[in-house]
């Protein structure tokens, strides 16, 4: 939209977020704080950031905060309230799900809220199309239906479906758990990992939503197989790591990526609207995770299934023994063949790191320290 000319606006649910919302859940949301709800909003700002270009006024980013909480209540129920029918309100998904097992009064007034929402950035800003989830639906609805009531003019709404794999998965679930774009929470590497190891059947579909790419570069993936649609797959990870983390987060996990696993470079007759580079890298492990262990530790023994777990490299002790049993566990490329198996200096080879690999895809560098 803000490619096409229009000035979007991010809307910070600072205000709403006092109340919570019922839509999609079967429990009451936990009443956050103000400073937890104002610390929200400020990450949510530097997020959006990197989606939205907010220099020189090309997009707003709001907090309905700045206007809820300022509301007079007998006002705003004589001049807003009237306007929304109980008997709607209550066929509406959202508060049909929740009746079942209790909607408090202060859940109730979510729709309001959020209507006036529409009303308020219609009225201040010419705001004339509100998006939003499909579970946002009905909400949505009662902002057009507010405006056209009290401004005797239209509005639209734009609702988009939960995204999901071609498996029927929720996008940014996995078996390690949450896909955060948040980098302190999840890696530009493992960010990147994730988009190279979706589903063939994916490629095509995910590099039309999560990039710029021309739609007539991304209509050959339909052709292409092997080793070249695992190419489609490096550029689809390389330009999603680009939108979320920027350029230079996107090279460093593409080295580190094409170092690990050998591949080839992406052919240049493939997507040449993208700037990823198209030579083989210099080696560089710069984003491969780390984990330090000390010469003491590896004088004593240090047992690789312990160190897999704490390191991250697998979610628990039970998942290291059960790979290791599988043969899913390599150091340096020397299958792991028993959970007892100990990590020694002899291992490093005279250097000062190896690498653990779990199954084909995921490596870890652990490195001597102190």
């Amino acid at each position: 939209m803000q490619q096409n000319g229009n000035r979007p606006i991010a809307l910070v649910g600072g205000g709403t977020g006092l109340i919570g919302d019922p839509s999609g859940k079967t429990e009451m949301r936990q009443v956050l704080t103000l400073e937890q709800i104002d610390y929200n909003a400020k990450c949510l700002g530097r997020q959006l950031a990197q989606y939205l270009d907010f220099s020189e006024g090309r997009a707003l980013l709001l907090n309905n905060a700045d206007w809820l909480t300022k509301i007079n209540y007998i006002e705003f129920l004589r001049d807003i309230g009237r306007h929304f029918s109980v008997n709607r309100m209550l066929a509406a998904e959202s508060y049909k799900i929740r009746l079942e097992k209790g909607l408090n009064f202060i859940e109730f007034n979510y729709m309001i809220l959020q209507g006036y929402d529409f009303l308020y950035l219609f009225q201040h800003y010419g705001c004339a199309l509100q998006m939003g989830g499909n579970d946002q639906w009905g909400n949505m609805l009662a902002g057009t239906e507010l405006i056209r009531k009290v401004e005797a003019k239209d509005a639209q709404a734009v609702t988009f479906p939960l995204i999901t794999t071609s498996l029927g998965h929720k996008m940014g679930k996995t078996e390690k758990g949450t896909i955060w774009l948040d980098g302190s929470l999840t890696a530009p590497y493992e960010y990147y990992q994730y988009w190279i190891n979706c589903d063939d059947a994916d490629v095509e579909r995910f590099l039309k939503l999560f990039t710029y790419l021309p739609l007539e570069q991304i209509a050959v993936v339909k052709t292409l197989a092997d080793a070249r649609l695992n190419m489609a797959k490096t550029v689809l990870a390389y330009e999603a790591t680009k939108v979320t983390h920027g350029t230079d987060a996107a090279r460093a996990a593409w080295r580190a990526s094409m170092e690990a696993f050998h591949a080839r470079p992406v052919d240049a007759d493939l997507f040449p609207s993208s700037d990823i580079p198209r030579e083989a890298p210099q080696s560089d492990t710069s984003a491969i995770p780390r984990y330090a262990v000390s010469q003491k530790d590896l004088d004593a023994g240090f047992l690789i299934s312990s160190l897999c777990a704490k390191a991250g490299l697998t979610q628990s002790m039970s998942e290291t023994k059960r790979l290791i049993e599988q043969g899913g566990i390599y150091v340096n490329e020397r299958q792991v063949k028993t959970i007892d198996e100990k990590l020694s200096i002899d291992d490093f080879a005279g250097g000062s790191e190896l690498r653990v690999r779990k199954g084909k895809k995921k490596y870890l560098i652990v490195e001597i320290k102190g």
